[in-house]
């Protein structure tokens, strides 16, 4: 049980005209935030949304991404759906690369 504490989670937020209308968190490894979603979403009656090249960079870079209802194959109550990867007690940040121009 203390291994599943330690574990890092997701954190779901469903946003509507800029107000958290739901929000879930799951368990969830930073590697994989798919199969997390695939787990949390028929609780929140979603289906999956499409998974692009901007939020597997976005996810890289900063463990979170935003999904918009045109990233849905259906309609959905909501403007825009953000995850973010919440780490756990004994998991260790990863600093990501700061960009020459970020310093001037």
């Amino acid at each position: 049980m203390a291994q599943q504490e330690n574990q890092g989670r997701l954190w779901i937020r469903l946003i509507r005209k800029h107000k958290v209308t739901g929000s879930l968190m799951v368990p969830c490894t930073r590697d994989d935030p798919k199969a997390a979603l695939e787990t949390a979403l028929p609780g929140l009656d979603l289906s999956q949304p499409l998974w692009l090249s901007r939020h597997e960079a976005d996810w890289a870079d900063y463990a979170m991404t935003r999904f918009k209802p045109e990233h849905f194959m259906e309609a959905v109550p909501f403007d825009s759906m953000e995850i973010s990867y919440v780490y756990g007690e004994d998991e260790g940040k990863t600093q990501r690369r700061r960009h020459v121009l970020e310093d001037v």
